[in-house]
């Protein structure tokens, strides 16, 4: 079957020639050269089950599991109940298949109405939708929802995950908007800045709180500001932060979207995580992507159908204000299950516990000679420090079974959460102190 092609050679070449080119190559013509591959897979024979376990086992053990996380930056090392791993794992919901026949899985569907209703209580918002892909595709896929025939200029705080812009950047790219940079002053987003640049073909400013330098942003004034300006305004929240920080709906946003891994997923190198979406009443009809609604069947009983599907599959494609036509099922049902797991208390917890045990780490660290914080506000469970010997001190720690912090322009960015123990912290700041001594 792999080798099977449906066409002559001759009818690609027409196809071909029928948009202008003359080889199938030429459609890669955007791609940079040294990412097509111009040679033959080295795929080695194949081997028995015996000696496909040994294998795997081998490059498992390549692999560094530290006992102790001091990076965020996107993903965060939280602690996970074992219920959250159990639930999921069942066979009824182990599937990599998003049900399109959804109405048949009404188990399903069940779930995913839970957790609409969970992130709509986090966020303080009055719809979400199922989960899209990720954090950054959640953010991009938000400013798009803000943009009308009038307003195609979409502003992104300087301070926001480089991330979370770049993928922003692709979407304006791919539909011909215009995206604009705000530039941040002291760690957080500048406000004279911002108003100067609210003009009126903005249809948005996105903003992250807490910030990729786990700065805390004034969010209701900058709320107001956009507001003002006639613009839409879009929050990208830490949800494990939500439990304790105003609600996106206290500051005045229209959307809030952000990245689910902390909910209940592990850091997992990089994957597979959810980004949510959630919004007013007044911009759900835009909102991409499922939507599960309860309703009654013909009997009466209570039912979930999929509603609001403004989808590519089920409109003409020129009135589809997305592509996303599928949800991480799985992921989403995964931070169901933790956020009912946990509760609203122990949600706060794990969010107090983050927030005092970073300050542990910054005020030992700033104790230290030769370091000092890089920026002067308030922070969440991450902070940047300047240091000498930044690569000298990571390496150290490493050495140390601990993960230092992600180095950023000359410092560090670190997180801790509530998974970081007194002792480990208090091994963290010997050895960086050791280092810093030489």
């Amino acid at each position: 079957m792999g080798s099977y092609v449906p066409s002559t050679q001759a009818e690609r070449q027409e196809m071909l020639e029928a948009i202008g080119l003359k080889s199938y190559q030429e459609l890669y013509c955007d791609v940079p050269g040294q990412m097509l591959l111009d040679r033959p897979l080295e795929i080695p024979a194949g081997m028995s089950e015996l000696e496909i376990g040994r294998t795997v086992k081998s490059m498992a053990a390549k692999n560094r599991v530290f006992s102790t996380v001091l990076r965020g930056a996107g993903s965060y090392d939280h602690y996970i109940p074992s219920i959250v791993k159990y639930i999921p794992a069942k066979e009824e919901f182990l599937t990599a298949y998003t049900p399109y026949q959804a109405e048949i899985s009404q188990g399903v569907l069940q779930s995913i109405f839970e957790y609409q209703t969970m992130i709509c209580q986090l966020t303080g918002m009055d719809v979400s939708n199922a989960s899209v892909y990720d954090g950054a595709s959640a953010a991009a896929e938000a400013v798009a929802m803000c943009r009308d025939r009038k307003r195609r200029v979409t502003l992104v705080s300087a301070a926001a995950h480089p991330d979370v812009i770049n993928t922003i950047r692709t979407y304006c790219y791919g539909s011909g908007d215009e995206m604009r940079i705000v530039p941040a002053k002291n760690g957080v987003t500048d406000l004279d800045a911002l108003r100067k640049m609210l003009t009126n073909e903005v249809a948005c400013f996105y903003v992250q709180q807490p910030n990729f330098y786990g700065q805390m942003e004034d969010a209701p004034a900058l709320g107001q500001m956009v507001h003002e300006s006639g613009a839409l305004y879009v929050m990208g929240c830490n949800p494990i932060s939500l439990a304790i920080l105003k609600t996106p709906r206290d500051c005045g946003a229209d959307m809030a979207v952000g990245e689910g891994q902390p909910l209940g997923l592990p850091m997992g190198f990089g994957g597979p995580y959810l980004g949510y979406m959630a919004c007013t009443d007044k911009l759900m009809r835009k909102m991409p992507g499922r939507i599960v609604g309860e309703t009654e069947d013909a009997n009466g009983q209570r039912a979930y159908v999929l509603s609001l599907q403004a989808r590519e599959q089920h409109i003409r494609r020129e009135k589809a204000g997305s592509n996303i036509c599928s949800n991480e099922a799985l992921c989403a049902l995964t931070a169901s299950v933790y956020m009912a797991a946990m509760g609203p208390e122990g949600i706060a917890e794990a969010a107090r516990q983050s927030m005092s045990k970073a300050r542990y780490l910054a005020k030992g660290l700033c104790a230290i000679p030769g370091v000092s914080m890089r920026y002067p506000g308030e922070f969440f469970h991450e902070f940047v420090t300047e240091m000498p010997h930044t690569e000298a001190v990571l390496a150290a720690l490493e050495d140390a079974d601990i993960l230092g912090g992600l180095p950023v322009d000359g410092g560090i960015l670190w997180c801790a959460t509530e998974k970081a123990s007194k002792a480990a912290l208090d091994k963290t700041l010997s050895v960086v102190k050791e280092v810093l001594a030489k």
